[in-house]
């Protein structure tokens, strides 16, 4: 075998230390089960329907991206979740038939010093989408709730005066006009570790894993602490949450793209194409599921 990134990590804490069922149930699937046993549906949406359903939404896409120009709206799409969930290729999906000028993803490195001794939300401004531009943020200012919490890379102090300061954040966004949709993908443990082997072992994405993707499989329960604290503290009147569950890729990007584009309108907007995003899988914190 190839040698595989971190020394083989993800494949020892899946022989050694994931629980009992996770690893039951990633031996006993086939390739397009679904693992999670609360998860509404039992298989992988039909590849055919899928992508009949993303090209119709990805022309509608096309229409707001059109209107979002001419009329100077201004669209950020903040794209949070579980690692592996699917953010990147949902993002994609979004992206992949717009004009970049206009439709850009901002992706932020870990803050410099000089960021780190600013506002802490003063790093995010600049990239804020300005008249006639759709931003995504993959990943996010909330990686003081989750993710910088987990790993201790902030105090306890500096984590509640983030939730301190993020309501009344948002809402200043949204009072200047700007349309913010806050979309959180989730992901059950066994699939997301199937979604880390997976990527473990293929070369071509093997880039995607990083030592927080790894430590991070160690603090599953940790990660659920702070992800529900983050709903419930945030899931603010003028920004709410949409969480999408996404073990099935598929279903998680049309439920994405339909809730971005029912929060617009936009000139030519199809309703019957956009229709509504499953309610199975996508709603408020209340279908959140660890």
């Amino acid at each position: 075998m190839p040698d595989l990134p971190y020394d083989g990590a993800i494949t020892r804490f899946y022989e050694d230390e994931a629980p009992k069922a996770v690893r039951a149930a990633i031996r006993a699937r086939r390739k397009k089960s679904i693992l999670s046993d609360s998860y509404p549906y039992d298989r992988r949406m039909d590849k055919s329907a899928y992508k009949d359903a993303l090209a119709a939404l990805q022309v509608e896409l096309v229409k707001l991206q059109a209107d979002v120009k001419a009329a100077g709206k201004r669209l950020a799409i903040v794209f949070e979740g579980r690692d592996a969930a699917g953010k990147g290729g949902t993002i994609k999906r979004f992206r992949e038939n717009l004009n970049p000028r206009v439709a850009r993803v901002v992706a932020l490195p870990t803050p410099s010093d000089r960021e780190k001794s600013q506002w802490y939300f003063q790093r995010y401004i600049p990239h804020l989408p300005s008249g006639g531009e759709i931003v995504c943020f993959d990943r996010s200012w909330y990686n003081r709730g989750v993710v910088e919490h987990v790993f201790d890379f902030c105090t306890p102090a500096e984590r509640e005066h983030f939730f301190a300061q993020v309501p009344g954040f948002e809402e200043m966004l949204v009072e200047e006009g700007i349309v913010l949709v806050k979309l959180w993908l989730n992901v059950g443990r066994a699939e997301q570790l199937r979604r880390f082997l997976k990527r473990e072992r293929d070369p071509l994405k093997q880039w995607k894993l990083s030592w927080i993707d790894v430590e991070g499989l160690k603090r599953w329960d940790a990660y659920s602490a702070a992800i529900r604290e983050t709903f419930a503290r945030s899931h603010s009147g003028p920004a709410p949450w949409t969480i999408i569950r996404s073990d099935d890729k598929r279903r998680a990007r049309l439920a994405a793209i339909r809730q971005v584009l029912a929060r617009l309108d936009y000139a030519g907007k199809d309703q019957e194409v956009v229709g509504a995003p499953d309610p199975h899988i996508c709603g408020g914190p209340e279908i959140w599921d660890v």
